[in-house]
């Protein structure tokens, strides 16, 4: 029999006969220490199936559940289970996908039954059954013609759909009693080997992602290696309700999103526009600090500029079009377009450059009406963008320099982060290999230089150029993106720009798109849920809230007031004729960094006794020692 040598981990070299399973090798190896936690491997770097054939000399690794990769299969099994479960309880059930994503798995049905929470029960109890029934996963292979026929035989037909539109010949089918699914694995041995899980969740969800598609039912779960990490998740999920920014944005009266109004724009209600205000100055003296230029553009271009850039072959779907005197004209999706347009305005010398060019611009873009999400997914939002054009020879400053920018801001906001390199996507990007592999390697080396890690997300950059993604982390662990850096060789080639050098001729700058919060309606959001609404007191709408105990101390209380107003504290005031402990609550209800009550002791003394929102009480002082205070604390930004 033919030979392959499979170097396995943390081993030699070996012999086996070609066309041996990965489990067979397991229990060939001697010693049973962690046999038992294998549940996949790994084969020259790619997933691999304990009972998939090696037909190749490689390397085997081993895979368990304590590891990213074991835990998404683990995850990817329990979709499958769930489905199976699901069929068994609704026959009628028609399967689509299942797949396994970061915080657990979905599956989503063509059903008319209406799924409901109160389904989850039901179908829980049908998973551990078929759990304890430690069925066998088995996988074949099957040839594209028969497996059409084959989902087609069983009443699929989104299935049938599906591998009708795959280029391969043969296809993997998994199957756990007398459920089979497409799919290209790997999975668990056994359906036993899933130790905790849980549904968590319903949404609708168009088939392939089509709006012009059916709506499907999709049903959420999530497992865990041991039930008390599935505990700890299920505690995380609880709290993030609690945080959810919808339910604070109506509590605290931030801002609204009325289908009145349209879908994913954003109506701001004083508080939340008064926050954004103040996001937004301290954007501008940031900015304004590290030798940016303010500028603004126009909401609309001509539609010769959208195709020039290029945005019009690789985004018109996110786009929205208008004419005007015969004229078509697109909304901009984003910022760069205007600040090119500033920058061929005139002659540039390389003694001009860097430009650094600073706009808070507002977009919109043609979301899926599925995957609006409150602040967080939005068609309507404005940028802190920023587009820097500069000579090659200052790129890597530059790049630099934003990392610096993003590390100031991250730090200001208590939000810890990680970085990735986003490169070419596959398809749809304009601009030659050359100035991407350049653009890709000045990313890089900034990184490298500044003594930063990072991962490299592959086939993720925008369609003109490569990009730094920095996913900063919240309260609950939970990874956002918000700032990205964006190297382009390609817009100022399709613009022309161009300045000139020391040696009197023309070159071509490069140009950085950036932004550091990203979308303000997101970063809002992200904020929002970070501080579970209870924002550091120099970005808090409203700072401090004044009581009255009873209706003698409104005049004493009015003069604190104004005083308070004077001094540039951001101060509201409940001077109503209610009970003194309903006051109290409502106001801790808003979170507001201090609250004082007013009674005649105050008026007697002309003081206050300020109380802090961690509900520890000041000394009684002066209404011109508590505005010190405050302002004390606002500074600790600067």
């Amino acid at each position: 029999m033919e030979k392959i040598e499979i170097k396995i981990q943390g081993g030699k070299t070996q012999a086996f006969p070609r066309g041996i399973l990965p489990r067979d090798i397991l229990k060939e190896m001697p010693g049973n220490s962690g046999k038992e936690k294998v549940i996949s491997a790994k084969f020259s770097g790619s997933p691999w199936d304990l009972q998939t054939p090696l037909n190749q000399d490689g390397e085997l690794e081993w895979v368990t559940l304590d590891s990213a990769e074991g835990l998404e299969t683990l995850r990817h099994s329990t979709s499958h289970v769930m489905a199976q479960a699901v069929k068994s309880l609704f026959p009628e059930a028609k399967i689509t996908i299942g797949p396994a994503i970061k915080e657990g798995f979905y599956y989503d049905f063509d059903l008319d039954h209406r799924f409901s929470p109160d389904d989850f029960p039901r179908i829980e109890e049908k998973m551990q059954e078929i759990i304890s029934q430690d069925l066998p996963i088995s996988r074949r292979i099957m040839g594209r013609e028969e497996a059409i026929r084959y989902f087609q035989d069983r009443g699929e037909p989104f299935k049938a759909e599906l591998i009708a539109e795959l280029p391969d010949a043969t296809l993997s089918l998994y199957q756990q009693g007398e459920f089979v699914d497409l799919c290209r694995g790997p999975h668990l041995p056994s359906t036993g080997r899933i130790p905790a899980f849980k549904l968590t969740s319903l949404a609708g969800a168009y088939w392939r992602g089509d709006e012009r598609n059916k709506m499907l039912q999709r049903i959420y779960g999530t497992a865990f290696p041991t039930k008390e990490a599935l505990e700890k998740h299920l505690h995380l999920l609880e709290e993030a309700k609690r945080r959810d920014h919808r339910k604070l944005g109506r509590e605290l009266d931030l801002f609204s999103i009325n289908d009145e109004a349209g879908a994913g724009l954003v109506i701001y209600h004083p508080k939340g526009a008064l926050l954004r205000m103040l996001l937004e100055d301290f954007e501008k003296t940031e900015h304004l600090k590290r030798g940016y230029q303010i500028v603004i553009g126009p909401q609309i271009l001509k539609l010769d500029l959208w195709k020039r850039s290029g945005h019009y072959d690789n985004y018109r779907d996110k786009m929205y079009f208008t004419e005007v005197e015969g004229q078509e004209y697109g909304l901009k999706p984003m910022n760069c377009l205007a600040h090119m347009l500033i920058y061929k305005s005139k002659i540039r010398s390389y003694r001009d450059l860097p430009l650094r060019y600073f706009e808070l611009g507002t977009v919109h873009r043609h979301e899926k009406s599925g995957e609006l999400h409150g602040l967080l997914r939005v068609r309507g939002f404005t940028q802190d963008d920023a587009h820097i054009l500069c000579t090659p020879e200052q790129l890597n400053g530059e790049i630099k320099g934003i990392l610096d920018f993003v590390r100031d801001v991250m730090k200001i906001f208590d939000f810890p982060y990680d970085l990735e390199i986003s490169t070419r996507p596959e398809t749809g990007s304009i601009g030659s290999d050359e100035d991407w592999d350049r653009a890709t390697r000045a990313l890089r080396k900034a990184l490298e230089e500044s003594g930063l890690s990072f991962q490299i997300n592959e086939g993720e950059g925008a369609f003109y150029g490569p990009k730094i993604d920095v996913k900063l982390k919240d309260a609950l662990g939970r990874e956002w993106q918000c700032a990205t850096i964006q190297v382009d060789f390609a817009m100022p080639e399709r613009f022309e720009l161009s300045y000139i050098g020391a040696d009197g001729e023309k070159h071509r700058p490069v140009m950085v798109h950036r932004v550091i919060l990203g979308a303000m309606e997101r970063f809002i959001g992200v904020l929002i849920e970070h501080f579970a609404g209870a924002f550091p007191i120099w970005l808090a709408p409203v700072q401090v809230i004044l009581l009255t105990v009873t209706d003698p101390q409104t005049p004493y209380a009015q003069n604190v007031y104004q005083r308070l107003l004077e001094a540039g504290i951001r101060v509201e005031k409940d001077f109503r004729n209610e009970k003194l402990g309903l006051k109290i609550r409502e106001a801790e209800l808003q979170k507001i960094p201090y609250m004082v009550v007013l009674g005649d002791r105050e008026v007697k003394q002309n003081l206050l006794s300020p109380r802090a929102r961690s509900g520890k009480t000041l000394a009684a002082m002066p209404v011109e020692e508590f505005v010190n205070i405050i302002r004390g604390e606002c500074r600790i930004i600067h």
